[in-house]
């Protein structure tokens, strides 16, 4: 914060001189709010265990402004506009963020020993006492208006949360950041020692910033002379910070704290779970997994933001008939709905989105997940653990004694979990899962490879989905470019479509952007299963002999899907390129 002129003209130290009694009666006496009223208030901020100043505020009982102007003037303290101020986040880092939420106030400043604070209510002389034993020095308040308090509060604490300096060695206390090694006790002892230290809040700027830029990863990676944490943002890996090799250690350590992993054991993989709670009604949850490195562990935590499975089916870029068709085949009683692709292509989304759209009062749904990624309220969802037992296939058997209409598995491994699975279908199920193959028709061909009897197949899978995510041109600087004819046509556009003014754009990049992207777009191939489909299979057709009778039915494959993507601008052809084959 700038040096502002009030701290030139005086402030109030802070001394018991019986101030701390009759603002509220000055209130009354100056006409602001009625005696009754304010007695009411006053029982009910009890009531709440909230200041009576930020319930007088929040009631509109009492202006905020003329709540600061009494204050200011009955303490003799300088009444400040904190609009026209600047927080330093180094200021607000002196004091813990715990009591300026307690007790509702605002380091402005430090000069030598004098530490400025801003408060709403100077009464509040616990604040005072708190805040001198915690810093060692010198408070000086600072009378600011209750509404802009509040607002410049909650932006300072995350703006100090989130602030990164450059870093080293001697930023931190060894002693007290060593949580690296020991028992349950020294663990616990270790995460209050910590809790206010900068690592804390290096770890707490990489997750908070991951969630801010939409990644879906963070991996935190160890070297023999270098640290370095990327965030996979779009499908992209981006190194976003480099902090010291020598805090390799504490880094792990921290993660594996808020993870409640076992901190001295670093020989073998470990995985857990964070629930990072951002506001009264969001929380994220982290997927944590730790792996032994020559250099240390590496640890990546995959972003679980449960709001992803409430986004709708609109959201995630189905074509209008492909998401009649799924939506058809969701509304089915019975049968097996298959989402494939590779790791990270929005699998679990897809199939969250569909058991959103199920997930009534009079629908049950039981899933088998390894682990569950998004909580879903009223889904019974299941960890499977092989460890003790606790299969994919046993969780199948589970659920067929527990009166199911709808069984999620969270991946179609071996014979046993698909013959288990095929056999609900078969029995008035509806099964949802996934498999990981190329395409739509290749999972059919993967599933009798397995061992699974094509009747059984064509009889029980009703709708396979294969699908990629392609980062999105980001609209505020996306640019057209000329491709000739030929190229187009040998990426795979129709003739028909080249002659009439095909038009598409490239990456730019821009400040609002990640080198011309921003988001990504689904492309799905959406297939039924069809008697044509199913005679196919059980005459022992390949995925070729699939595909074409897919493609005489009209079904999309992949590359024709993201075609038609560039072609509405939502994509480049270089994107296209990289996540689909021609």
């Amino acid at each position: 914060m700038n040096d502002p002129a009030f701290l030139a003209t005086g402030t109030m130290s802070v001394l018991r001189t019986g101030a701390n009694v009759g603002l509220p009666d000055k209130l009354v006496q100056d006409g602001f709010i009625a005696e009754a009223a304010l007695a009411d208030a006053i029982k009910a901020s009890r009531e709440a265990k909230q200041g009576l100043v930020s319930w007088l505020v929040a009631k509109n009982l009492v202006s905020a402004r003329d709540i600061a102007i009494t204050a200011s003037s009955m303490f003799g303290a300088p009444l400040m506009d904190l609009d026209a101020l600047t927080v330093d986040a180094e200021v607000v880092r002196l004091v813990n963020d715990k009591l300026l939420q307690k007790h509702h106030v605002l380091p402005l400043a430090k000069r030598g020993r004098r530490l400025f604070v801003a408060i709403s209510d100077p009464t509040n002389l616990h604040a005072v006492d708190e805040i001198r034993f915690q810093t060692t020095l010198n408070v000086e308040l600072v009378v600011v208006e209750e509404d802009k308090l509040q607002r410049m509060l909650s932006r300072a604490i995350d703006q100090a949360d989130t602030s990164m300096s450059s870093m080293t060695d001697d930023d931190f206390d060894l002693e007290t950041l060593d949580v690296g090694a020991g028992d349950d006790a020294n663990e616990a002892e270790g995460r209050d020692e910590i809790e206010d230290a900068p690592i804390v809040r290096f770890v707490n700027k990489v997750m908070i910033d991951a969630i801010k830029k939409g990644a879906s990863d963070i991996h935190f990676e160890p070297y023999e002379k270098v640290y370095r944490v990327r965030l996979r943002v779009d499908g992209v890996l981006k190194e976003t910070a480099a902090p010291p090799v020598q805090l390799a250690g504490k880094l792990a350590a921290r993660v594996k704290v808020m993870a409640r992993l076992d901190i001295a054991e670093r020989r073998i993989p470990q995985d857990g779970r964070i629930k990072l709670k951002l506001t009264k009604t969001r929380s994220v949850d982290f997927r944590i997994s730790t792996c032994p490195t020559l250099f240390g562990e590496k640890i990546v935590m995959r972003i679980l933001d449960p709001s992803s499975a409430t986004l709708g089916i609109d959201a995630l870029g189905y074509e209008a008939a492909q998401r009649e068709i799924y939506l058809k085949y969701l509304a089915k009683p019975q049968g097996m709905i298959l989402v494939t692709g590779p790791t990270g292509s929005g699998k679990t989304v897809s199939l969250y989105t569909g058991l959103n759209i199920l997930n009534t009062e009079d629908t049950n749904i039981s899933t088998a997940e390894d682990p569950a990624e998004i909580i879903l309220q009223g889904v019974n969802q299941v960890n499977v653990n092989p460890k003790v037992g606790l299969t994919f296939a046993s969780a199948l058997r589970a659920f067929l004694r527990q009166d199911p209409d709808v069984i999620m598995v969270g991946e179609i491994r071996d014979l046993e979990t698909a013959e288990i699975a095929i056999k609900a279908a078969q029995t008035g199920h509806l099964v949802l899962s996934t498999l990981h193959t190329n395409d739509a028709p290749q999972t059919l061909t993967r599933l009798v490879d397995m061992g699974v009897k094509p009747y059984a197949i064509a009889t029980s899978v009703s709708l396979i989905i294969a699908q990629r995510l392609a980062r999105r041109l980001c609209n505020q600087c996306k640019a057209p470019v000329d491709v000739p004819r030929d190229a187009l046509i040998k990426e795979g556009f129709a003739p028909a479509e080249v002659q009439s003014g095909l038009r598409i754009y490239a990456a730019k990049g821009c400040p609002s952007c990640t080198d011309g992207y921003k988001g990504r777009v689904g492309i799905y191939q959406v297939m039924p299963v069809t008697d044509a489909i199913g005679r196919v299979i059980m005459e022992g057709g390949n995925a070729i002999s699939i595909s074409d009778q897919a493609r005489r039915e009209g079904v999309w494959d992949l590359r024709t899907a993201g075609l038609n993507k560039v072609k509405e601008g939502m994509t480049s052809l270089e994107e296209i390129n990289r996540v689909t084959v021609d």
